[in-house]
């Protein structure tokens, strides 16, 4: 009832969804043998593509079409745009969530005594972390698992206004805190597409091999609605002090790295040292327009190792971001009509063109597989350079129909996951630097 009355505006009325617990175990060997090449310290999630049968999410597999996913995009980069242009201020498995219903990638955290699993959407654009929970007052969407019960764990505890998690909320959910009537802290989550969550502020142990942390400050959610498919919560990686890396930073540093897989393959989530070699760095950038997201510089743009005809004036001035949850690059208007003039020009007559499927203008009769696409490569400060696989240049958005993987988004550039994948990438917040470095998903 306090939780109703602090948060009146928040009022829908919903049931608490079916939920069932999902088998990993035949897919550990698989992430074993990833583990072997990692480096040995720190925390290592495996990480699956959305598709892939050893997603937490496997029984729940849809035939969820790309255009859902697509629509999904252009709402969470309208929300990321908008937080910049008005200037407001371990390794775990990773999976592709499309059979959760969403294009980002899913791991699975183990929290509370004892500890039980959850699989949860990897966010860099985000802080606070959250998960649904009992009794779920107003609403809670279907996941995959049980929802979180804090009465079934001895460590569970709320967190009150007067601490000092509770003040930070305003800069880690961009939203004031609140408080019920027996002075514990409520917090709201809002993510610009109109998917939300508000709940009680909350501490548990948050188990992790070979360390626990005691204490984790996660939200502990009772009306949750949106654009979270059947995801159980989600973790926030971005650069405030709630954040997941935040409150690991103690224990295994200040970086984290991850390799986001296709779906024929495992890739991971690591907190702790690294191995520099084989990396390519660019300067992370402090950017006023929002501290917490990761900024870098992109410098420009080669198609067949031809650069693309726009001035290194519209590089410089375009705030750049890389973020785990956007699906699709996207670039500012000037860039995005040189990409694509340059691609099709290398394609030629090789292929009929297609039209447009959503957002993406730049496509094709056939699947990209076997297509001969121009190699692309995106070129950043420091000289450290993506060279793009085939596969992340070119997407099928259905069967017959093939489209360049970018798009254009106003005068803000956001690296998406569809280039990353297959790359090791590196966020090194100590060091204030992000490396790359392609094929590190075997």
């Amino acid at each position: 009832m306090e939780l109703l009355l602090s948060l009146c505006f928040f009022l829908l009325f919903s049931s608490v969804a079916p939920t069932r617990e999902v088998s990993f175990s035949s897919c550990s060997a698989q992430f074993e043998a990833i583990r072997t090449t990692l480096n040995s310290s720190g925390v290592h999630l495996p990480l699956h593509h959305r598709q892939s049968p050893c997603s937490p999410s496997a029984s729940l597999q849809s035939d969820l079409p790309f255009s859902f996913l697509l629509h999904h995009d252009a709402r969470r980069v309208s929300y990321l745009s908008h937080r910049l242009t008005a200037g407001r201020p371990v390794s775990l498995p990773l999976s592709q969530g499309s059979s959760l219903g969403v294009g980002n990638y899913v791991a699975r955290i183990l929290i509370g005594t004892p500890a039980k699993p959850f699989s949860v959407i990897v966010d860099t654009g985000s802080s606070l972390s959250w998960l649904q929970c009992l009794p779920c007052k107003v609403s809670c969407h279907a996941q995959v698992g049980a929802l979180f019960n804090p009465a079934a764990s001895s460590t569970y505890a709320q967190v009150p206004c007067s601490a000092s998690a509770c003040s930070a909320l305003s800069s880690a959910t961009l939203n004031p805190s609140s408080c019920t009537r027996s002075g514990y802290c409520v917090y709201a989550a809002t993510y610009g597409d109109s998917s939300f969550s508000v709940g009680y502020l909350s501490q548990d142990t948050l188990a992790l091999s070979p360390t626990s942390i005691h204490g984790f400050v996660f939200g502990c959610g009772q009306d949750n609605e949106g654009l979270f498919g059947r995801s159980d919560g989600l973790i926030g990686l971005a650069k405030d002090r709630l954040s997941f890396l935040s409150q690991l930073s103690t224990s295994y540093g200040n970086s984290f790295s991850y390799c986001l897989p296709s779906s024929a393959g495992t890739g991971y989530l690591s907190f702790g040292s690294y191995t520099p070699a084989n990396l390519a760095f660019t300067p992370m950038v402090t950017s006023s327009l929002d501290k917490s997201l990761y900024f870098l510089k992109l410098t420009g743009i080669t198609v067949q190792s031809r650069s693309l005809s726009v001035s290194a004036s519209v590089y410089a001035g375009t705030p750049t971001i890389i973020d785990s949850g956007t699906v699709i690059t996207r670039l500012p208007d000037e860039i995005y009509a040189a990409l694509s003039k340059a691609v099709v020009t290398a394609v030629g007559k090789k292929r009929q063109r297609a039209a447009a499927y959503s957002i993406l203008d730049t496509c094709y009769v056939g699947s990209g597989v076997g297509m001969a696409v121009p190699d692309v490569q995106l070129v950043f400060a420091g000289g450290a350079v993506m060279k793009l696989p085939s596969r992340n240049v070119m997407v099928d958005v259905e069967k017959g129909r093939t489209c360049l993987a970018f798009a254009a988004a106003g005068g803000v550039a956001i690296i998406g996951n569809r280039q990353q994948e297959g790359f090791k990438v590196v966020y090194d917040v100590g060091k204030g630097r992000i490396g790359f470095s392609a094929g590190q998903c075997r």
